[in-house]
C-alpha cells in the first residue's frame, strides 16, 4: 500500500510509550489499570492491547470471583459497574446480582447516589450487558435509568448534561467506537498526566492510518466493481459499492484487515443485487429458474432467462468459488459446500417473499419472521466473515456455522425487525411487501400501530439479551467471530436510523464522506 513510512513509525514509537506505561501500572494499581483499559477500548485502539488486556481481565475475574463480597463491600459504585462490564464485555462470567445490596433499599441509595452521575451512568452501561432472567441487573437497569433521567431534569445546565443525555440515548454496548466522538473520552484527570497524554495521540495516528486504509480500499472495491462488467448493464448500473463496503468497514475493527473488508464486500453487493432481482425484475417463472440454478451450482438449463439474471448467476458461481479457493489456501479446508447452502437458503428465502409480494396475502407474523430472519442476507454474509478471521477453522465449528447457530439468528432477528420498524413508521413497506408489524396487525386485529411498535421494540430489546448470552457463554465459535457479530448488531440502528438522534450517526456520515470524496473520483 502507498502509505507513508513516516506515520507507521511514529505510530510504533507512541505505541511502545504507551504499552511501557500500561504494563507499568498494571503492577502497579490494578484499578486504574482498569480505568486505562476502558479508556482504551473506547478510543478504538485496543487491537494494539489484546494480549495485555485478557492478561489483566483474567487475573481481575480471579480475584473478583474469589473474594466478590470483599470486593463489592471494599469498592466504590463506580468501580464495581466498571469492572463488571468490562469483564462480561470480554466473556467472564460476573453473576447479575452484585449490586443487590447496594440498592436493597431503594431511598437510601437514592440518598447516597441520586447526585453521583459518574457512578449512575457506570451502572447504566453495565446493565446494558444483562442477558434473559437477569431480573435484579434489569432492575439495577431501570434504577439508574430513572434516577439518571431525574438528575437531568435538576441540572439542564450542568456541563456534564450532555454526556448524560448521551449515555441515555447511545450506552456504550450498543455502539462502536469508531463513530463515537474520540475527544471526550480521555477525562481531565488522565489528560494531566504526562504518561497517558500518548494515548490520545495513539488514536489520532490509528485514525488517520484506519482513514487511508478505508480509502485505498473503497478505491479497490470500485475497480473490482467496474472489472467485473456488471455497472455495464443498466439495471447494475446505479449500485453505489459504497454502500456495501460501510458494513465491513465497521464490523472489521482491525486496521489489518484490509484484505477481509474487500473480500466481504463482494459477497454483500450480491446479496443486494439479487434481492433486487426478486423484488422488482424478475417474474416468478424466471426467479424459480434463477434459484434452481443456484440449487444446481451451474448455469445450464438458464437460457430462458434474460442475460442480466445469467450474468448475476456466473457472478455468484465465480465469487463464491474464488473464495472458497482462498479459504482452502489459507486453512486447507473447502467451505465451497457450506456456502453453497447458505446461498441456497437465501434464494428459498428470497422465492417465499416473493410469492407473498405478488400474491398480495399476508402470511402470519411467526411464518413471516423465519423466512424474514433469512433473507436479510445476515446468515450469508455472517458465514463469509466466519471464514476470513485468522483463527483456526475445523470440521467441527463449520458444522456449527452450517447450522444456523443463535448467535446469527439474533444478529439476522435484530436487524429483520429494526429494518421493519423503520419502515412501518416511515410507511414506505406497508402495503407494499409487508412487514413483521403489518402481519402482527393483520393477525391480531384489535392492536394498534402504537401497541405494535411497542411489541417489536420489546422483541429488539429481548433479542439483545440472547445476542449478549451467545457472546458471554459461546464457547464453540472464536471470540473474534462473535465480536464481529456483536458489531454487525451495533451497526443496525445506525443503518436504519430508528434511532434518529444517535449522536454517532453524525459521525458516521462524516467518515463516509471523507470516503466518498475519494471514491467518486474513481469510477
Amino acid at each position: 500500500m502507498d502509505f507513508s513510512d513516516d506515520i507507521y513509525i511514529e505510530q510504533a514509537l507512541v505505541l511502545k510509550e504507551v504499552k511501557h506505561a500500561f504494563q507499568k501500572l498494571v503492577g502497579e494499581d490494578s484499578m486504574e489499570s482498569l480505568y486505562v483499559t476502558d479508556i482504551i477500548q473506547r478510543l478504538g485502539i485496543a487491537h494494539h492491547f489484546e494480549h495485555e488486556i485478557e492478561a489483566l481481565l483474567r487475573k481481575q475475574h480471579s480475584v473478583f470471583s474469589s473474594h466478590l463480597s470483599d470486593f463489592v463491600n471494599g469498592h466504590k459504585l463506580y468501580e464495581l459497574a466498571l469492572t463488571f462490564r468490562l469483564l462480561r464485555q470480554r466473556g467472564h462470567h460476573v453473576p447479575p446480582d452484585v449490586f443487590e445490596c447496594l440498592k436493597s433499599n431503594k431511598r437510601e441509595f437514592i440518598a447516597k447516589y441520586g447526585e453521583d452521575v459518574k457512578s449512575l451512568i457506570a451502572l447504566h452501561e453495565a446493565t446494558q450487558l444483562s442477558i434473559e432472567g437477569e431480573d435484579s441487573l434489569d432492575d439495577a437497569g431501570y434504577l439508574s435509568c430513572q434516577l439518571l433521567h431525574a438528575w437531568l431534569k435538576r441540572h439542564r445546565e450542568h456541563h456534564e448534561a450532555i454526556h448524560v443525555a448521551s449515555t441515555l440515548e447511545d450506552p456504550l454496548h450498543y455502539g462502536l467506537s469508531r463513530f463515537r466522538d474520540a475527544s471526550v473520552v480521555v477525562s481531565d484527570y488522565y489528560k494531566t498526566k504526562k504518561e497517558w497524554t500518548c494515548l490520545e495521540k495513539l488514536a489520532e495516528i490509528n485514525s488517520c492510518i484506519v482513514r487511508m486504509m478505508n480509502q485505498n480500499e473503497i478505491v479497490q472495491v470500485y475497480k473490482w466493481w467496474k472489472d467485473l462488467g456488471m455497472v455495464k448493464e443498466e439495471k447494475f448500473a446505479k449500485y453505489q459499492p459504497l454502500k456495501w463496503y460501510i458494513w465491513p468497514m465497521a464490523c472489521f475493527t482491525d486496521p489489518s484487515f484490509s484484505d477481509q473488508r474487500i473480500e466481504l464486500t463482494k459477497s454483500i453487493s450480491l446479496i443486494y443485487i439479487i434481492d433486487d432481482i426478486f423484488d422488482v425484475y424478475g417474474t416468478l417463472d424466471q426467479l424459480t429458474l434463477f434459484r434452481d440454478a443456484v440449487n444446481r451450482w451451474e448455469l445450464a438449463d438458464t437460457e430462458q432467462l434474460p442475460d442480466f439474471m445469467k450474468m448475476c448467476l456466473r457472478v455468484l458461481f465465480d465469487i463464491t468459488n474464488d473464495f472458497a479457493e482462498k479459504v482452502y489456501k489459507r486453512h486447507g479446508l473447502n467451505p465451497i459446500d457450506t456456502l453453497k447452502r447458505s446461498w441456497v437458503r437465501l434464494l428459498n428465502a428470497f422465492t417465499e417473499e416473493a410469492h407473498w409480494l405478488r400474491s398480495g396475502d399476508l402470511p402470519r407474523s411467526e411464518e413471516y419472521l423465519n423466512i424474514g430472519i433469512v433473507s436479510t442476507g445476515v446468515p450469508v454474509v455472517l458465514l463469509h466473515a466466519f471464514f476470513l478471521f485468522d483463527h483456526s477453522i475445523n470440521l467441527e465449528t463449520v458444522a456449527v456455522m452450517d447450522n444456523f447457530p443463535q448467535i446469527v439468528y439474533s444478529v439476522a432477528k435484530i436487524l429483520r425487525l429494526s429494518d421493519d420498524l423503520e419502515g412501518f413508521k416511515k410507511q414506505d413497506q406497508k402495503g407494499v411487501d409487508g412487514s413483521y408489524l403489518d402481519c402482527y396487525m393483520n393477525e391480531h386485529q384489535h392492536v394498534s400501530a402504537e401497541d405494535v411498535q411497542s411489541h417489536v421494540c420489546h422483541l429488539i430489546s429481548s433479542e439483545w439479551k440472547r445476542l449478549n448470552e451467545q457472546v458471554l457463554t459461546q464457547n464453540e465459535l472464536p471470540s473474534s467471530f462473535t465480536n464481529f457479530c456483536l458489531n454487525a448488531a451495533r451497526m443496525v440502528p445506525l443503518m436504519y436510523h430508528y434511532t434518529t438522534n444517535n449522536p454517532c450517526l453524525s459521525v458516521l456520515r462524516e467518515q463516509i464522506k471523507m470516503v466518498h470524496n475519494v471514491d467518486s473520483g474513481h469510477m
